[in-house]
């Protein structure tokens, strides 16, 4: 048989296959049957991988995998959803919200300003029922973020089934409390940090004392515990999805695709949380140039960096880059990244800098994309990132001590 009476006859069985319906020959199901195949087979091999786990030192790295072994573990992305923007968009829509009652309070700074705490006291705790003791974690949200925010409610909803209480530090004017001070917040500048946390421990000095921070608030803490070195009172803290050098991520986030789903939208959020309190920068910025912004990077040269003293934009995103001060951090911490996170390309995860402090510790996953670490078929109630959380603190609570007699 020629090729032409071969493709003829093949051209008349598709014909007939068609005409008595695609999935009932058993054709459709065989080609989906063999695309899922194939597909299980990609995402086995290429997708589901174990995360690199990087630690400064040999004592540091055996704690966490004794004590956190999640992060040794495969991590699954979500089958449907692995890509980095599409873990990054997703999570704030089909994430769930657990419900979580505060207790608000206004602290005063030095400068005359006002910080607003969002306390999770967990008084029905089983496991700690003295208050004075009872663990506290610090929680610092990202950019725009505040206490309302799915991750932050989903790590408040897993130190709850631990027994530990919380506390939210939202950046001042993002809360709906007034600014009194012409003044708002950046990751360079941690005196409300400092403020946050001396309040805090002052509080429950025999309470162990820990800290997490998201994206930008992640960035804040680094930035806060390189300045410290040991004279902090926390005794760990962990980080998600920071940024590590400033300069890189405003490159990433300024690509076209980047700009369109990410850039664009921080920025305009950034203008509305100062232009409700515009009344009081007039004075000093050009609140109209301001609002013009159309990038990160122009707000912050508009405003963030000439609030902040900053001579240039240069100067203001090389002081905000934790990767400058990892090597002094003084306490245990554990920072997951996601190398696929175009808010912070892989490229500038600062690698050997971790490998030279025994106190830190990076786990870095192939996918996740920002603040994502989707998992399960649907992942509404948990990811890697909430695990990984999870464990962290549990070891550095009930298990940290062990770190010094290693």
């Amino acid at each position: 048989m020629d090729l032409r009476m071969l493709s003829r006859e093949l051209s008349l069985y598709l014909e007939h296959q068609v005409r008595v319906g695609f999935f009932g020959s058993g054709v459709g199901l065989s080609l989906i049957l063999g695309f899922s195949v194939a597909y299980a087979c990609y995402y086995l091999s290429s997708i589901a991988k174990k995360p690199q786990l990087v630690a400064g030192g040999e004592s540091f790295g055996r704690f966490l995998r004794d004590h956190c072994p999640v992060v040794t573990e495969t991590y699954y992305p979500t089958v449907w959803c692995w890509e980095s923007r599409g873990q990054t968009l997703l999570r704030p829509f089909i994430a769930s919200k657990p419900p979580v009652r505060y207790r608000n309070e206004c602290i005063k700074t030095a400068d005359g300003g006002q910080i607003l705490l969002d306390w999770f006291d967990n008084d029905n705790s089983k496991s700690y029922m003295d208050a004075s003791t009872r663990p506290t974690i610090l929680l610092l949200p990202g950019l725009t973020g505040t206490s309302k925010e799915s991750y932050i409610l989903h790590m408040i909803h897993l130190s709850e089934e631990l027994g530990y209480r919380c506390v939210v530090f939202n950046n001042r004017g993002m809360a709906g409390e007034d600014l009194l001070t012409p003044r708002t917040y950046c990751c360079a500048n941690t005196e409300d940090l400092e403020t946050v946390i001396h309040h805090v421990h002052s509080l429950y000095p025999s309470a162990a004392f820990l800290a997490a921070g998201v994206s930008m608030g992640g960035m804040l803490l680094l930035n806060y515990l390189g300045k410290m070195g040991t004279k902090t009172p926390l005794k760990a803290a962990a980080t998600f999805s920071v940024g590590w050098n400033t300069f890189a991520c405003s490159e990433s986030l300024e690509k076209p695709l980047n700009w369109l789903l990410f850039n664009y939208y921080l920025t305009t959020c950034l203008q509305s949380s100062v232009n409700k309190h515009r009344h009081m920068f007039v004075k000093q910025i050009d609140m109209d140039n301001v609002m013009k912004a159309k990038s990160i990077r122009e707000f912050d040269k508009r405003f963030t960096a000439v609030m902040f003293g900053y001579q240039t934009i240069d100067d203001y995103y090389t002081d905000a880059s934790p990767n400058r001060r990892l090597k002094s951090v003084g306490i245990p911490v554990l920072c997951l990244n996601s190398v696929d996170d175009v808010f912070s390309p892989s490229h500038a995860i600062p690698i050997e800098t971790a490998k030279q402090n025994p106190n830190v510790a990076l786990v870095l996953t192939s996918y996740g994309g920002h603040i994502g670490f989707l998992e399960g078929i649907w992942p509404r109630q948990s990811t890697y990132m909430d695990r990984v959380f999870k464990q962290f603190v549990q070891a550095m609570v009930e298990h940290g001590h062990e770190l010094s007699n290693m």
